[in-house]
């Protein structure tokens, strides 16, 4: 498998596609050679072609809404990356513009070849459609569910007894009463071994070294354990914020297409409204 069908393997829109398939599509991409920061595609067009980066980074960003505002930086993609994929199913205007980031190359897939290539293969019809239904249902789940959760509280719903020890250790380890048992321990240890008569571990008191080393290796994969937890729960949270604010727009988009059509309402309300003689 060449490096731009294995590219294209990648893309969730074309998984599932037979290898003949990937390679028609390759054999269909258009290679564009992009320079710094040459626009590749535009907010507002309506081009019907999508593509994949084959070699460079290029970067996906709002452009200003007026003079002396900045962009708005969405995402950088490297080789691999893809772009524009929706416009090869409607022929909606571009939501982002996209530009080259140093020299790239890309390759386009118009959708005039896409949907060639859908008529003559029924196994790409239904990988097409196994993909946009997955994303149907991954998007009902997401506007049917809350997405404002605990997941702390769930996270610690699912802990083995394992995990609950690593978290305790690690908790007690980084506390001020280990410290203090550990002076104590040790400060009795001395007084029994060196003061009193009866000695059961002499200077250098190899059983407590011993007994510290012991210690300390069973501390370290406790408390790495402990640390992964906690970056698998920030993970979490970042997913949890991601998901509320993917609500929220979608909210607001909803938002602004009901006054658009009320402001459209009231506008023929009052053009249908007969003037007073």
């Amino acid at each position: 498998m060449t490096s731009q069908v294995q590219l294209l393997s990648d893309v969730p829109l074309f998984k599932g596609l037979s290898d003949e398939d990937l390679e028609a599509l390759s054999a269909r991409l258009i290679r564009r050679r992009m320079q710094d920061r040459q626009t590749i595609i535009s907010k507002g067009d309506t081009s019907s072609s999508m593509f994949v980066v084959l070699s460079g980074t290029v970067r996906i960003f709002l452009p200003p809404e007026k003079p002396g505002d900045s962009k708005i930086v969405l995402k950088d993609l490297e080789a691999g990356g893809f772009f524009g994929e929706m416009a090869l199913l409607d022929k909606e205007p571009r939501t982002a513009s996209v530009e080259a980031i140093g020299e790239s190359v890309v390759g386009e897939l118009t959708r005039e070849d896409f949907v060639h290539q859908l008529q003559n293969s029924t196994q790409a019809v239904m990988a097409m459609l196994s993909e946009m239904s997955q994303r149907l249902r991954a998007t009902t789940k997401l506007l049917s569910t809350p997405a404002a959760r605990d997941v702390n509280r769930e996270a610690d719903e699912k802990l083995t007894w394992g995990e609950r020890l690593a978290d305790q250790v690690a908790h007690w380890n980084g506390s001020w009463m280990f410290i203090l048992l550990l002076l104590a321990l040790t400060s009795a240890w001395f007084e029994v071994n060196a003061i009193r008569a009866t000695s059961f571990d002499p200077y250098p008191y190899a059983f407590y070294n011993l007994f510290l080393a012991i210690l300390v290796a069973l501390q370290g994969p406790l408390i790495l354990m402990s640390q992964n937890r906690q970056a698998m729960k920030e993970r979490l949270r970042s997913e949890s914020d991601y998901q509320v604010n993917l609500r929220n727009e979608l909210g607001i988009e909803q938002l602004q297409r009901e006054l658009a059509q009320l402001r459209a309402e009231l506008r023929n309300a009052g053009a249908a409204k007969p003037i007073p003689e």
